[in-house]
């Protein structure tokens, strides 16, 4: 089985594939599972204080800290997937710069709709423990083809939104993104589906990696991909409520 996960790749994989490592020196799922918490926590812990500013003073009272959540989260997502070895260190603080920008983007959301940060955690949660019943219980399961298919979702979504932020920088948003009308929910549902079935591809990796018999640090590594996973079906999330509620308003 083949991991088409962007993060937890074959390549990764294979660059201790082969090697031996004493059992305290291996990853376990319960580590990893250990790992993703922290993470969560560490990102949740930086998220509130840019979610309280935004949320009383808007997106100029949180600024500084928004421009040190892109970079930082980019610049540290880059570290750890290129050098997956140095995750310990690069994932906590991948976590702690994403919270930065979590925080700012869900103060903004909650502005304007009420309550919709909550629903949005919550769903998010809700969608992840059922992706994991799904996998455990075999109701999905992460076949090749469901990878690939899966996965060139996920590469069709990257370049509409690459297309996206390049068309915004000459004043032009596609409507269909991001105004609250049928097309805008449908096409928001199906992203935040494949995001979903991305969280299937995830707990497959790990699976694979711990039965091989990867080094400690991979622990880090598999709960930073989840993280990211995680963080993109929230947003997605946050991003089809807002829509639905949109609709619903002007309807």
């Amino acid at each position: 089985m083949r991991s088409h996960n962007p993060v937890l790749n074959v390549a990764t994989m294979d660059s201790f594939r082969g090697e031996f490592f004493p059992a305290s020196q291996s990853m376990t799922i319960q580590g990893t599972a250990t790992k993703t918490l922290i993470l969560l926590g560490m990102c949740f812990g930086t998220a509130s204080m840019t979610f309280a500013m935004t949320r009383t003073g808007g997106q100029p009272a949180a600024f500084p800290w928004i421009i040190a959540g892109v970079v930082g989260s980019l610049v540290f997502s880059l570290a750890t997937c290129f050098k997956p070895t140095w995750a310990p260190f690069t994932a906590p603080l991948y976590a702690l710069t994403e919270g930065l920008l979590l925080g700012a983007i869900s103060g903004s959301y909650e502005r304007v709709y009420n309550g919709i940060v909550p629903q949005a955690a919550l769903a998010t949660l809700g969608t992840m423990g059922a992706m994991l019943f799904a996998y455990k219980t075999g109701l999905i399961r992460p076949t090749n083809r469901f990878m690939l298919g899966v996965s060139s979702a996920t590469g069709g979504i990257a370049v509409l939104y690459m297309i996206a932020i390049i068309c915004s920088f000459f004043g032009v948003r596609l409507p269909f993104l991001y105004q609250p009308s049928l097309i805008g929910i449908g096409i928001t549902l199906v992203i935040a589906i494949v995001a979903a079935l991305n969280l299937i591809i995830d707990f497959a990796s790990i699976q694979q990696a711990a039965s091989s018999g990867a080094p400690k640090y991979f622990e880090w590594y598999s709960a930073f991909g989840l993280m990211v996973t995680l963080v993109w079906l929230y947003v997605e999330v946050l991003r089809l409520l807002s829509m639905i509620s949109g609709y619903t308003r002007n309807d």
